[in-house]
């Protein structure tokens, strides 16, 4: 039975998220949501910010997961882009809370594994040096991180993937060979 009220803990967590800023919402929201007392909660997880990296966490591990492999560099950003879609608003939320730094060090690990699973793939049949692949993980993984951010701080009014695709097909169409990186 733990793991359905825990279960049940984060799930109203994020929806109590999806509705109202991080710093409106208590344990006791929580509890009284789920129909639990506070020890339960407390049984659980130390505290909101506690709850909230777990569910952070799991997040990013569920997006490895599911992309064990990437074969663009658009393909890398739209995986990055779940991360943030799947609750717009409890992201925009968690964005401008006191947690954001929790956010944002997820989300960074989000984009150097995306980017980094894409490397490998591009590479697979090539040889490069670690020190080229490190450089170039770490640029494309600043670039993803960096536009997820502006689009945050903007309030999320655009398409940022459309962004993103049309600048990797500029890129692509003045290189003119059809590859990128």
């Amino acid at each position: 039975m733990p793991n359905f009220t825990k279960k049940a803990i984060k799930e109203t967590f994020v929806a109590l998220l999806d509705e109202r800023p991080l710093n409106r919402i208590t344990v006791k929201d929580i509890v009284e949501a789920c129909g639990i007392n506070r020890n339960s909660f407390y049984y659980h997880f130390e505290d909101l910010p506690a709850l909230l990296e777990e569910i952070i966490a799991e997040r990013v591990q569920d997006l490895i997961s599911d992309h064990p492999s990437i074969d663009s560099m658009e393909d890398s950003f739209d995986a990055a882009l779940e991360f943030v879609l799947d609750h717009r608003r409890a992201v925009l939320h968690i964005y401008n809370s006191m947690s954001r730094d929790v956010f944002e060090r997820y989300l960074m690990e989000v984009c150097r594994y995306v980017v980094d699973t894409y490397i490998d793939a591009a590479f697979a049949d090539q040889e490069i040096g670690r020190e080229d692949k490190d450089m170039l993980v770490r640029y494309h993984k600043c670039a993803c991180f960096g536009h997820i951010i502006d689009w945050l701080n903007t309030g999320m009014k655009d398409d940022v993937s459309a962004y993103f695709h049309r600048v990797y097909a500029l890129i692509l169409s003045r290189r003119g060979d059809g590859t990128q990186i």
